[in-house]
């Protein structure tokens, strides 16, 4: 980077602005106490206003009323600004209340800021180790001579089978303290920087989606040549390298193999004698820090498509309005010329065509018939009806069931109707077991074995057990 590059960015560049602002302390405290602190993510207007209020009550407190005079709602809208671009401010489908998140360059910020403190111990072992790893796997796997990698991988089975044999001697190395801190540290570091990528990973899907909108909005050619660049951008977007380094850790964290390797060296790290005195539940949940943020960015992957199709569907709609405006001035043109046409030719049609209809292909002559309705009413006696059965209805709810459904997917790859009746029971009988049915039904994502059945139980209020036998219905995760 030269001096006009780096000149660009302290102009431009949104994180360069935060550290220039005037409330930068305030604005970075409360990024850390809303965002990456607790690493959530998606928050609402009101969420974030309680938050800032706290803060600021605080502030108040120690640095005087004055200090801080603005609302905490003016402030959110300050720093969510186009001038400023530290907050990400949008709106969920199906809510009125937007949504903030904090945006990359801020991140990075914050990133930055904490890492200025200085630290008591750094980690230079583990990142020895981390970077002879990656630099073996990365030779070893480019590797095209066979004899080479068979070479190499009989060296790593001899020091594998030299280890067991150590290990048999009753001569076991065990790391020791420092080095299992050194390795802890350089753990926490590579997720807290995992975490913070996920955000600029989103980021750069949204810059390419913002392309195609563009390239859509001000296209001048035919709807064939637009689907082609439309389906030629969505392949880039899917196959640029943000996007197939993406894929491949969301296949990596959604291998059910994987993760179970993973989550039980979390759960065994957790009892290293070492590191007893360290905060070892925030290493246990490194994967579900994962997840929620996963999940963001690949829905952001899936909206693509459905915005190109709305933006297609708006050009589709504005070439229907253009030809109606085209025969509307047609019809006006008409009307205007009818009580004076020009003379001469006044435009000219091709010849009209006759359509040629034998008379034996005319259908006969076939009367209506004359359909007789019995209208009459009969009046029931209903004094003896009970109606009470009219008030005792009740709503299943078809979202709480869904919930269960994929609160079972979460930790498997796919259930069957039975093992989620059997984690949450049946609370409103067979109109529950229908419910689920036709929730199976309606998605894409579930199957009915008629090969199979499964017994479904549940309880009564009076304390008796029904049961029911049905096809068996399997639930599997959407891709």
């Amino acid at each position: 980077m030269d001096f006009y590059a780096i000149n660009s960015l302290r102009e431009n560049h949104a994180g360069w602005s935060l550290l220039r602002a005037q409330n930068a302390p305030l604005a970075l405290t409360f990024f850390m106490a809303a965002f990456t602190g607790p690493n959530q993510r998606n928050l609402r207007r009101q969420e974030l206003i309680d938050v800032l209020d706290d803060v600021l009550f605080g502030l108040r407190d120690s640095e005087g009323e004055d200090r801080f005079p603005r609302p905490a709602g003016e402030y959110l809208d300050d720093w969510a600004a186009d001038e400023r671009q530290w907050l990400r401010k949008y709106y969920v489908p199906g809510e009125d209340e937007p949504h903030y998140d904090l945006t990359a360059a801020a991140e990075d910020v914050v990133r930055w800021v904490e890492n200025l403190r200085g630290r008591d111990f750094v980690a230079t072992q583990s990142r020895l180790t981390s970077i002879f790893a990656v630099l073996k796997q990365l030779v070893q796997q480019s590797e095209t001579d066979p004899e080479v990698r068979l070479a190499e991988l009989q060296q790593q089975r001899d020091g594998i089978d030299a280890e067991m044999q150590r290990i048999r001697d009753g001569n076991i190395r065990v790391m020791t303290g420092p080095e299992a801190l050194d390795h802890l540290q350089q753990l926490t570091a590579l997720a807290k920087d995992l975490l913070s990528d996920f955000r600029e990973v989103e980021q750069n899907f949204r810059k390419l989606d913002r392309q195609v909108r563009e390239q859509i909005a001000t296209w001048d050619g035919t709807q064939g040549e637009l689907l082609e660049s439309i389906f030629d951008n969505q392949q880039d977007i899917s196959s640029s390298l943000q996007g197939r380094t993406f894929q491949g850790f969301w296949d990596y964290l959604m291998s059910p193999q994987l993760r179970h390797e993973l989550q039980d060296l979390l759960q065994r790290a957790t009892h290293i004698e070492a590191l007893a005195k360290t905060d070892m539940q925030a290493v246990a949940n490194l994967h579900q820090d994962w997840l929620p943020a996963v999940e963001q960015t690949q829905a952001t992957v899936r909206q693509l498509s459905q915005q190109m199709r709305r933006l297609l569907d708006d050009k589709v709609f504005l070439e229907n309005k253009r030809i109606m405006q085209l025969i509307r001035s047609i019809e006006s043109g008409a009307l205007g010329t009818r009580e004076a046409p020009p003379s001469g030719a006044f435009m000219e049609i091709d010849a009209p065509s006759v359509d040629v209809v034998l008379p034996f292909e005319r259908p006969l002559y076939e009367p209506s018939r004359k359909v007789l309705v019995d209208d009459a009413v009969e009046t029931a006696d209903d004094a003896d009806v009970d109606a009470s059965a009219l008030f005792g209805q009740f709503f299943v709810d078809k979202e709480r069931l869904r919930a269960n459904i994929d609160a079972i997917l979460a930790e498997a790859e796919q259930t069957t109707l039975a093992e989620v009746t059997a984690a949450y029971p049946l609370s409103q009988g067979l109109a529950e077991v229908v419910a689920y049915y036709q929730l199976a039904t309606e998605s894409d994502w579930a199957s009915i074995n008629p090969e199979q059945s499964q017994r479904l139980s549940w309880q009564l209020p009076d304390g008796s057990i029904r049961e029911a036998t049905i096809e068996q219905i399997i639930f599997g995760r959407p891709a």
